[in-house]
């Protein structure tokens, strides 16, 4: 039987969406695989913005439960980090002890994208941690991103790719998708 992957991250939100979300299942399909992708069923008619949003996260949830895997793009999405909704569903698979994968088209890992956003202006404090100006402590792990979202994947035998992708196609170059789809399928291809 094939296996089901849900392709999750912020693709949804790019005005060409339906095209790099279609070649993403194009890809996962010649892999072998069966893509479930957000945006592909349509929400029922309803009266208000809060019930569409409410249907489309509950036709989320019934993908991902049908998936055998998620396949995250993490890469930082309108900030320093992962796009929370697709954090959320890396940590749903996680919680469903489905095998989650990720990618990321930045190489700068959690702790430098910090670092950048206080332009440097870091001081290590008297317990070790190094904070920024407004005292908050900074995570320091060699990580691409939250220490739960690369915990939760490797400690699930999972792969996190790390891609640098140029800048004007930082959400459309697929190569660290391939890379990491082609682990998978190298893990859990029939």
């Amino acid at each position: 039987m094939q296996k089901k992957i849900y392709l999750a991250g912020p693709d949804v939100f790019l005005s060409n969406g339906k095209e790099i979300l279609g070649r993403k299942a194009d890809m996962t399909r010649a892999a072998g695989f069966i893509p479930l992708c957000p945006g592909d069923l349509a929400p029922p008619p309803v009266e208000t913005k809060n019930a569409r949003g409410l249907a489309i996260s509950g036709i989320n949830e019934g993908m991902m439960r049908q998936a055998d895997a998620v396949l995250a793009n993490l890469t930082p999405f309108r900030g320093l980090a992962a796009d929370v909704g697709t954090s959320f569903e890396l940590g749903f698979m996680c919680a469903l002890g489905k095998a989650v994968y990720a990618y990321t088209n930045v190489p700068d890992d959690h702790f430098k994208r910090c670092a950048e956003y206080y332009k440097g202006d870091l001081t290590q404090s008297a317990d070790g941690r190094v904070r920024g100006p407004d005292g908050l402590s900074l995570e320091d792990f060699d990580m691409a991103d939250n220490l739960m979202l690369d915990g939760g994947i490797k400690s699930r035998g999972g792969a996190f790719v790390i891609g640098n992708a140029p800048a004007d196609r930082i959400y459309t170059d697929l190569t660290a998708f391939a890379e990491c789809l082609r682990l998978f399928a190298e893990r859990h291809g029939d």
